[in-house]
């Protein structure tokens, strides 16, 4: 039973045990009863709202032997595809009320237009393109999952001044990154705010802060905190960069400034033309 990557990796997966289940003639709650696995987060992971489990994969392979260890082995293949940190967030993210985000140097996850996301993840080390692909797609499915559901939380987002200035793919992707920025700014769940050019806190990582978790992440991986200590530490590191940071309308006005240069061919920090460099 081959693997097709084209879309999101849990979505698959979901696609894939629902397709297993019915064949079996075995209805969820069957299923659940069976294996001894949670309704509802069976129930989530096979629509593609949450992505797969070691345990929820073990436990298809027992039931639907026919598909001879398919989900393990997918579910093993997915870790390349997915930050090990990062697995368990999605948990945490889908039920969160409010989220503040941050990334130093680059636009957070959340605000990447799907061009500059594919620009930044093809210069990763082990990027090939079945991994870039999946990548891309649970990306951007992540961002439909987060800012897009129907019950969106109250997002608070920090976009480093920076990121708006370094070329990532080309002019013309950075053009179509700022304009997305634009976009997501007049949600009205979302407040995002630019954080200047100037010392701040924030250098070290980027991470995300929910009222019950956070998740911080590094070169070498990243990691779900849920302890008070940790979720208040960080809590507290983005409230000093939220207060040092220009106001919504000033932040809003400096986005249109910069697209206008970008738009123009040229790179805010250079008068070199850039157009169609990658």
């Amino acid at each position: 039973m081959p693997a097709k990557v084209g879309g999101s990796p849990a979505k698959h997966f979901g696609r894939q045990m629902r397709k297993a289940r019915q064949a079996a003639g075995m209805t969820l709650r069957e299923f659940c009863a069976r294996t001894g696995v949670n309704y509802t987060s069976a129930s989530l992971v096979e629509n593609g709202h949450r992505p797969p489990t070691e345990r929820l994969a073990q436990a298809c392979d027992s039931v639907f032997s026919g598909w001879r260890g398919w989900f393990s082995e997918y579910y093993e293949d997915s870790k390349s595809w997915v930050p090990a940190g990062f697995r368990s967030w999605s948990e945490y993210e889908d039920r969160a009320k409010t989220i503040h985000a941050w990334s130093p140097g680059i636009v957070h996850g959340l605000l990447q237009s799907a061009d500059y996301a594919r620009a930044l993840i093809d210069v990763e080390p082990d990027s090939t393109e079945e991994i870039a692909c999946a990548r891309l797609a649970s990306r951007m499915d992540r961002q439909r999952r987060v800012l897009l559901r129907d019950d969106p939380p109250r997002s608070w987002l920090i976009v480093d001044e920076l990121s708006l200035y370094r070329r990532v793919g080309s002019a013309e992707v950075m053009t179509g990154q700022l304009r997305h920025l634009v976009g997501v700014a007049a949600l009205p769940h979302v407040t995002l705010t630019v954080m200047p050019a100037v010392e701040h806190p924030g250098n070290a990582s980027g991470f995300v802060v929910t009222e019950e978790a956070a998740y911080a992440e590094h070169a070498a991986g990243g990691f779900t905190y849920t302890d008070e200590e940790k979720v208040y530490a960080l809590g507290l590191r983005f409230d000093t960069l939220r207060a040092e940071s220009y106001r919504a309308s000033e932040s809003l006005a400096l986005l249109e400034r910069v697209t206008k240069i970008w738009a123009a061919g040229a790179s805010p920090l250079t008068p070199e033309a850039t157009a169609g460099t990658a």
